[in-house]
């Protein structure tokens, strides 16, 4: 028979799984709690934040334990997170064992991210239609879609380093708004602005913004104001990225003069 510590590990790693790839405050809780209960785990408390898990079970009894887990905030993982729902499923339906369990998330924690070439292309294709939808041209839509692939390179390469976010920001920010500006003095028929705003849709911190949202309504409020404290720093790199090149443009000799 499992114990209690074994049982509050396992709901613990895929509540940390959950959260790191970007799912709900309320949902890991609410997750972390129905696979407790599926184990008859008693007397348990489980409180979830952004960027943390506390939980503990069995308080009264000799086995009693508790965890605490920092989770950082990271990137969203829609794969992993469809997958620990499905297994979060079974557990609580009594068709997975202990050892099954940790086996299942084992292959989610390997989930691989799409390839760094569709990523590229996706990218493109999202800064394009973006500059398009924004009421830009079709060249408009061109030139966003070739910077967004430069964006995402940067970003890929980046990644990789585990920069600082903030820095990440305002220098991805910076590229977009200098390639879209290029385009601009090299006498195309483009309208910068729309170019530049769908240039850095990929910087947008929009689910960060909708999760605080989210989080604020279900009475999440710490939680709530940690994403929307990101999420508007996030906004506010890329305003110091976007205003800093075109105001060097600005002043540059030969630089066209912008509305």
């Amino acid at each position: 028979m499992a114990t209690a510590r074994e049982v509050l590990t396992l709901a613990v790693e895929i509540g940390d799984l959950l959260l790191r790839n970007g799912a709900e405050v309320y949902r890991v809780e609410d997750t972390v709690l129905h696979i407790l209960e599926a184990y008859e785990i008693k007397d348990y408390d489980v409180y979830v934040l952004s960027n943390g898990i506390f939980a503990s079970a069995n308080e009264d009894e000799e086995d009693a334990c508790s965890m605490i887990r920092h989770v950082p905030l990271g990137s969203v993982h829609l794969n992993r997170i469809a997958a620990l729902n499905q297994l979060s499923r079974e557990i609580c339906a009594h068709e997975c064992s202990l050892s099954d369990a940790w086996e299942r998330l084992k292959e989610c924690k390997n989930l691989p991210l799409a390839p760094d070439s569709v990523k590229l292309f996706f990218c493109g294709l999202g800064c394009g239609c973006f500059a398009y939808l924004f009421g830009g041209t079709v060249t408009d839509g061109l030139v966003a879609f070739f910077v967004g692939v430069v964006l995402e390179s940067f970003l890929l390469t980046t990644g990789k380093s585990k920069s600082s976010k903030f820095i990440i920001n305002i220098l991805g920010s910076a590229i977009a708004t200098t390639l879209s500006l290029l385009a601009l003095n090299f006498g195309l028929p483009v309208l910068h602005d729309k170019v530049i705003i769908g240039s850095i849709m990929p910087l947008v911190p929009g689910i960060a913004l909708t999760t605080s949202i989210r989080d604020l309504f279900n009475g999440d409020y710490l939680s709530g104001v940690i994403h929307l404290m990101d999420a508007v720093l996030t906004a506010f790199c890329i305003a110091v990225g976007v205003g800093t090149i075109i105001t060097i443009y600005q002043f540059l000799p030969g630089g066209v003069l912008l509305p």
